[in-house]
């Protein structure tokens, strides 16, 4: 399977730099995943497509503002720094920009002085281990220093913050947010509960491994970066009596597809736990667990466009794309949402 197979034609226009001033108010594109039917929706429609019985599954993971912007202490260089992976209480696996000159030993200073950080060696992938020093508590200083680390197609500030944020984050961990869930408000989601539907939350905290591009042709060859995961002993009971009782359960996002995909046996049986996963989900995996997917439009050539296309068949994906891009659909992040779903009918 080549890596071309999932190329589709995307004008730089129709990717969405703002998030809309309303969550719910984006436009949902339902694709019915046997047929390839598709239905144009508002997103908040979503409550009247879910049955009683249902269980979602939504990712608490909360992004934390890695980037951080300072100066190389011996020259006053500008210096970024990604932060991807606590390793130890102040060591950091890191991405730094630019990062040829960034040894072992050298130093950085950031928000004049409040933090400071030491490389202290260079790992897989050339990213670079750092120690950070500083006064109080560390997720204090970087709430003041650090902003969102938006993805590398974004190139509008974010005004606010919690823009960036499920309105049911509660973790702390991900480089990148969970975006599909950015669609949900508290309100949504009561009226989503009062129906009858189940709502589960699991944890998985998102990489900026994520945005990395597929390098390989032959996307077999490519290989998956690796995220923690965390399932409750509640969240797995939801996911599996719902099976048992013949509800559907329905990942919002990727992430909590990939979450619940790897913490289930052959038997589709959600075990509770924490995990580092490396699954990569593409055409002709077996999905033991999910039904449906509610998810955003992905970029071409990418694991995500590949994870859906396991789930709704390549073709139906991306003719399903390709009317969006008519439909002028807002892509990526901040965009619209997609509901790969088993029936088009109001439950």
């Amino acid at each position: 399977m080549k890596k071309s197979d999932f190329y589709f034609d995307l004008p730089e226009e129709l990717i969405a730099q703002d998030p809309l001033e309303d969550r719910s108010g984006s436009r949902l594109l339902m694709l019915d995943k046997e047929t390839g039917e598709t239905r144009h929706r508002v997103f908040h429609d979503i409550v009247n497509y879910l049955a009683p019985g249902d269980c979602l599954v939504l990712n608490n993971t909360k992004v934390i503002p890695a980037r951080l912007l300072g100066v190389k202490e011996d020259t006053g260089a500008a210096i970024e720094v990604l932060l991807l992976k606590r390793r130890d209480k102040d060591v950091w696996e890191t991405l730094v920009r630019p990062g040829k000159k960034c040894r072992p030993g050298a130093k950085f200073v950031f928000g004049d002085g409040l933090l400071k950080a030491e490389v202290l060696e260079v790992v897989e992938e050339g990213n670079r281990l750092i120690r950070f020093t500083y006064d109080g508590i560390f997720e204090e200083v970087l709430d003041k220093l650090g902003e969102m680390p938006l993805p590398p197609y974004i190139t509008h500030k974010l005004q606010d913050k919690n823009r960036y944020q499920t309105v049911y984050a509660k973790y702390e961990g991900s480089a990148a947010a969970p975006t599909a869930g950015l669609h949900f408000t508290k309100e949504l989601l009561q009226q989503i509960e009062e129906k009858g539907v189940k709502l589960a939350y699991v944890t998985l905290h998102v990489g900026l491994g994520t945005f990395r591009p597929v390098k390989e042709d032959d996307i077999l060859d490519h290989h998956m970066h690796s995220e923690y995961y965390q399932v409750t002993e509640e969240a797995a009971r939801m996911i599996n009596d719902t099976k048992k009782s013949g509800g559907r359960v329905i990942c919002v996002g990727t992430t909590s597809c990939r979450t619940v995909e790897s913490a289930s046996d052959e038997a589709g049986i959600v075990h509770a736990g924490c995990d580092n996963t490396e699954i990569f989900i593409y055409p002709g995996y077996r999905f033991k667990v999910l039904d449906c997917l509610i998810t955003n439009f992905h970029l071409p050539e990418s694991t995500l466009v590949m994870l859906v296309s396991a789930l709704a068949g390549r073709e139906h994906v991306l003719a399903a794309y390709e009317e969006a891009v008519k439909e002028r659909y807002r892509f990526f992040s901040f965009g619209d949402a997609m509901f790969i779903t088993d029936r088009l009918t109001e439950c």
